[in-house]
């Protein structure tokens, strides 16, 4: 009997829970306030540096190249003091799942890890000076990864806070409470590490794993189709340096899988998605499912097999994924990955709805 009560009691404070505090895709307060905390870390002239209004054109122009390339607007992470990257981890935590802030972080020491990459291919007389020079001018660092806030952190109007430099572009817009993270670009290179004291550190390994798994899960008619017969992209199609988009429907419907080729593609998909905290991520993955499966199409280019260039798209009415692996001598090893949710870019379709409703 006091077994039976305590489950009784149990379900019950389950159900108060859930009851007041529903896992909604609004922005949970821990990151507005964070993001406020992180701010308040900021001496005058660090916060002329992340700060801007909402309206720059600045916010929506993003790249992934490195910051030797195409300079980034923001502050530096590299010249915060110890207080404020404390607070800005704090940002990053009620922003990222723990998968997503383990990527992002490791992103960020990738960019030293290959620095002594390049170091070392030259001690070992395998790049001669120039060439060590040229990458060097690249400004690949931990520290080069540039933090801006658009607005002010708060409910009432939108705001934004966007964090990126080689490799990453975190994009986030808040509208009327609701969390947009379009676009996510991410990528690694190497996506392996072939050799020194990281030797097989695979910080994208699942984005490129689950996408063997689901390609070779594939009959060899549901292959046929999904398999397409050209060059692999040099980039992902829909990379912020090009104009171009990808407007068709490529490869296999989802809606032909088996129960077995739909949990892969699931996982693959969610993968993505919960780079982000839950409330995000359901609200990602709940916006796709209602779509349903039959309207998600899978297409590959391409080995497949790893270590060869491969890629892959994610094609559905509400979301695109992108993933390329080309690398520089051919080698499948350098990864681009990237996870759009149409429409609204930027928090586009989101602020178009906030401006026609709310009062002004």
């Amino acid at each position: 009997m006091n077994q039976r009560l305590y489950v009784r009691l149990g379900l019950l404070a389950l159900c108060l829970l859930f009851a007041t505090g529903p896992l909604r895709a609004q922005v949970n307060q821990p990151f507005e306030t964070t993001v406020t905390q992180f701010l308040a870390t900021l001496n005058a002239d660090e916060l002329a540096r992340t700060a801007y209004p909402f309206a720059d054109t600045l916010r929506k122009k993003w790249t992934n190249l490195p910051v030797g390339m195409v300079p980034r607007a923001g502050i530096a992470y590299g010249t915060l003091s110890d207080k404020s990257r404390l607070a800005f981890h704090r940002v990053l935590s009620a922003l990222l799942s723990s998968q997503g802030y383990l990527k992002v972080n490791s992103i960020m020491a990738l960019d030293d890890i290959l620095n002594t990459l390049y170091q070392q291919a030259f001690d070992d007389g395998k790049i001669d000076q120039k060439t060590l020079n040229t990458m060097q001018g690249l400004k690949w660092a931990h520290g080069n990864f540039f933090i801006s806030v658009w607005g002010k952190p708060q409910a009432k109007d939108p705001w934004g806070l966007d964090f990126g430099g080689h490799h990453l572009a975190l994009n986030v817009t808040v509208t009327d409470g609701v969390i947009g993270t379009s676009p996510l670009f991410y990528g690694t290179d190497p996506s392996e590490v072939k050799s020194g004291k990281y030797a097989g550190l695979r910080v994208l390994s699942k984005e490129e794993d689950y996408g063997f798994l689901l390609i070779n899960a594939l009959s060899k008619d549901q292959q046929a189709k999904a398999v397409l017969s050209q060059a692999v992209p040099k980039d992902i199609i829909t990379s912020p340096q090009g104009s171009q988009r990808i407007t068709d429907y490529y490869g296999v419907s989802a809606g032909s899988f088996d129960r077995n080729q739909q949990d892969i593609l699931n996982i693959l998909i969610q993968e993505y998605v919960h780079n982000f905290e839950h409330p995000i991520a359901r609200r990602l993955y709940d916006k796709l499912m209602k779509t349903g499966l039959d309207k998600v199409y899978f297409a590959w280019i391409g080995s497949l097999d790893n270590n060869k260039p491969h890629y892959y798209v994610i094609n559905a009415p509400d979301f695109l994924i992108e993933y390329d692996n080309v690398g520089f001598q051919n080698d499948g090893n350098h990864i681009h990955a990237i996870l759009r949710e149409k429409n609204n870019d930027f928090g586009d379709d989101m602020l178009k709805r906030h401006y026609a409703e709310a009062k002004h």
